[in-house]
């Protein structure tokens, strides 16, 4: 993923989904950690419902048509 959508991603979490910025940078250096894509990884910590999870996809696919 290139760093404008992963911007863009932490842009989505912290804006719309609402997460604190403590939450994604444990959930980015667990992602790297466990080598796992940080939205999967949020979602099987219970950070984001499958719904969230479902949104921010739909958003990032979104973002990469364009």
């Amino acid at each position: 993923m290139d760093n404008y959508l992963v911007r863009n991603m932490i842009i989505y979490l912290m804006d719309e989904i609402g997460l604190e910025e403590s939450a994604i940078e444990l959930g980015i250096k667990l992602s790297i950690r466990n080598k796992t894509p940080l939205p999967i990884l949020l979602w099987s910590y219970g950070i984001l419902t499958i719904e969230e999870l479902d949104e921010l996809y739909s958003f990032l696919f979104k973002k990469m048509e364009k």
